[in-house]
């Protein structure tokens, strides 16, 4: 059997998260549901605690044949199917009593989903382990750079002076919101427990046939959640959620909005880290950012590949979005096309926020370059400004018009354009600033506006 090494997807090649959803994990998380549930009937009655213990025992991935698994799950859709029977020779070995109480009770859709679940939510710890790296490193960058200036840019191009801590903070206050909802969310994932077509009235029938049920089954449905949630550490869902697929459809636009929040830093780093903008750099690293014919080059590979997964999720989770469309108590299809979507939303989302953390931890910045590139308009970059202190004296449409030509000779001559300004604000003495006024209008370093309070703003926001 072929193994997939990641080699089409660099970013989550060889990280955490890609072992944590495994296929070996994936059967070890299929074992673990099916161990908790006879540890819940058991604590209940339905199961003697021997079996319980016997099945929890057997239930481990050294004791089941993964290939097995795998060769077999075409003949009924999900993998459930041929692992019970191998679990139950694994249980027979142990316990020969024992094995008639494996998967008792239950449907495959329960197992499969609560395996999701477990999954998901040991992704989504890792995840959420490198969401608190990144921000803290961003956090970092924000407090060291709150007023080292920069320039801002609109559509690509030079708009008003800014400080590189202001954007930091703004990358910052995305990684902690991302951080927070995967914390959120990995608390609210819930078991999967609903029997055939989400009536539970096989676990009932057990109950009963043990006479632990008499009656109405309420009180014994209840305990049962209960338990199972207790044993996985789970949540408890109000309703069996076979064909309510919320659970997965929010993991899918969680790690949407994680890459998404990740891939705005990296989108960032790339434009800056461009040759000729230079205004950061990745961290250094032995054969990385190397190219295979320009030995001079230093790609921004963590950004790029940061990037890499916040394109591809959106699309991954349109198909956990989708697969809302679940007909009837137990879907066909819908249900099935959530697997391998779903593992591979939550492996990009764990490598780009690996990546991201040491992209982070290790971003150069330059305040040279900084300076030097918010200077290369010569003025033109708080325009803004002047525009605004003209049209008090020469009024709104008289001073744009002023300033179009007095930029235009300024960019044509490479003549500051305070001194273009004065030199045709001369004819007219009497109006508008003088040459030396209008030299401190145009320093980019007094038109920074709010944004070392912004910072401040954000760094105590996130602190309470």
């Amino acid at each position: 059997m072929d193994i997939d090494a990641g080699l089409f997807s660099p970013v989550s090649a060889g990280t955490e998260v890609t072992a944590l959803t495994s296929d070996r994990a994936y059967l070890q998380a299929l074992l673990d549901a099916e161990a908790a549930l006879a540890r819940a009937e058991a604590g209940l009655g339905v199961v003697p605690p021997a079996a319980a213990a016997a099945i929890t025992a057997a239930a481990r991935t050294d004791r089941v044949d993964l290939a097995a698994v795998a060769e077999q799950v075409r003949g009924g859709g999900n993998p459930v199917i041929p692992l019970v029977p191998l679990l139950t020779a694994a249980v027979r070995a142990v316990d020969p009593d024992a094995a008639r109480y494996v998967h008792s009770g239950a449907t495959s859709q329960d197992i499969v989903d609560t395996a999701l679940m477990l999954l998901s939510r040991r992704a989504l710890r890792v995840i959420g382990a490198d969401l608190d790296r990144t921000a803290a490193a961003l956090r970092r960058l924000a407090v060291t750079h709150r007023d080292t200036p920069a320039v801002a840019r609109t559509l690509s191009q030079h708009a008003v002076p800014t400080t590189f801590g202001l954007r930091a903070a703004g990358w910052y206050e995305l990684a902690s919101i991302a951080a927070d909802r995967v914390d959120a969310l990995a608390a609210m994932l819930p078991v999967s427990l609903g029997g055939a077509a989400g009536t539970m009235a096989g676990y009932v029938e057990q109950a009963r046939l043990r006479s632990i049920v008499d009656g109405d089954p309420g009180s014994f449905v209840d305990g049962l959640i209960a338990a199972y949630a207790a044993e996985t550490g789970l949540a408890e869902p109000v309703l069996p959620w076979h064909s309510l697929r919320v659970p997965v459809a929010d993991l899918g636009a969680t790690l949407a909005l994680v890459t998404g929040a990740l891939g705005k830093f990296a989108v960032d780093v790339v434009e800056l880290a461009r040759t000729e903008v230079g205004e950061v750099a990745e961290p250094a690293g032995e054969g990385r950012g190397g190219s295979s014919a320009m030995p001079q080059k230093r790609n921004p590979v963590l950004a790029t590949m940061v990037r890499s997964a916040a394109l591809q999720v959106p699309a991954l989770a349109a198909v956990l979005a989708q697969s809302m469309l679940a007909e009837d108590e137990r879907p066909a299809g819908a249900w099935h096309a959530e697997w391998q979507p779903l593992r591979d939303c939550l492996r990009l989302a764990g490598g780009a926020a690996a990546t991201a953390a040491e992209l982070a931890e290790g971003l150069v910045v330059s305040p040279e370059r900084l300076r030097a590139n918010l200077d290369l308009t010569g003025g033109a970059v708080v325009s803004e400004r002047l525009a605004a202190v003209l049209g008090e004296v020469l009024g709104k449409a008289a001073a744009r018009e002023v300033l179009a030509r007095a930029t235009a000779e300024a960019d044509r001559t490479g003549t500051p354009l305070a001194a273009v300004l004065a030199a045709v604000l001369a004819a007219e003495p009497e109006v508008g600033p003088t040459e030396p006024e209008l030299a401190g209008l145009a320093d980019p370093l007094d038109y920074l506006g709010a944004a070392g309070h912004l910072v401040d703003r954000t760094l105590a926001d996130r602190a309470r």
